[in-house]
């Protein structure tokens, strides 16, 4: 398996079935820069493009998540309203990106995922964390407004009344409170966070993709409000009873044996 550089080599992904993209600034606690969140967009429709990769683990370099958006280049990226907007498309394009890809996506949270970086997790469909982990989204630390995007995603894991005790406080979460809200999927051990996230995440890899990917477009569109069956979704559920995965589901239940999907 061979590794791909992006953003001055501050992404790394692992292709393969499960893929691999890992945030690599550990000097800065794997802090998101602009040119991170900038390569996003590119990389995950390159990811979603590859029929290769069936799905995508998103984690931090070493025992840190990530500690958030790179607060070094805020004087610059912020310093004008313009330049502000600007940047603040960027993070939003990143998380939106990541958010969009049609394969499921696994967060790996180890130690600190704070602000930026908890927003990109929670862009992600499932959150595996270590027990160690702490999580939280302290804009209200420095002045700032989280964006209405990152908050609707938050609202809706945790609910309204949770939402406001996490962005009013800006606290730090806990791993087995985080679990207990919402915030995250598992509570794991830190000696088995990524055997156990991989084992998983290969599960997924040998299931049917139409079914998954479908799945994950209805449940998308619910979240989203939408109020009656997308005609795209009604096509995906119907061309499903015709397709390869469910003549060899149907085969494999018969001979009792697994499935074996393309």
């Amino acid at each position: 398996m061979t590794e791909e550089l992006h953003a001055d080599g501050r992404l790394r992904l692992a292709p393969g079935p499960v893929a691999v993209l890992t945030l690599s600034a550990p000097e800065r606690r794997n802090a998101v820069s602009r040119a991170m969140w900038a390569a996003l967009p590119e990389l995950c429709a390159r990811i979603d493009r590859d029929d290769g990769i069936r799905v995508l683990i998103l984690t931090g370099e070493g025992d840190t998540f990530s500690a958030g958006a790179d607060i070094s280049e805020f004087a610059e990226s912020y310093a004008t309203p313009d330049e502000a907007g600007r940047t603040n498309a960027v993070v939003h394009a990143g998380q939106t990106a990541v958010a969009g890809l049609s394969k499921p996506v696994i967060a790996r949270i180890r130690g600190a995922c704070v602000g930026g970086g908890c927003g990109l997790a929670l862009s992600a469909d499932l959150r595996f964390a270590a027990s160690d982990a702490r999580l939280g989204i302290p804009p209200a630390r420095l002045g700032l407004a989280y964006s209405f995007s990152a908050t609707r995603q938050l609202v809706t894991l945790v609910g309204p009344a949770r939402a406001k005790d996490i962005l009013f406080s800006a606290r730090l979460i806990g791993a087995e409170e985080a679990l207990a809200i919402g915030l995250t999927d598992r509570c794991l051990p830190p000696e088995t966070l990524d055997a156990e996230t991989l084992t998983y995440a290969e599960t997924l890899a040998g299931l049917s993709q139409v079914s998954i990917r479908t799945a994950k477009a209805m449940i998308e569109a619910i979240r989203a409000g939408a109020d009656a069956e997308p005609d795209t979704l009604r096509a995906a559920y119907d061309a499903s009873f015709g397709g390869p995965d469910f003549a060899e589901g149907c085969r494999a239940f018969l001979e009792k044996r697994p499935p074996r999907f393309s």
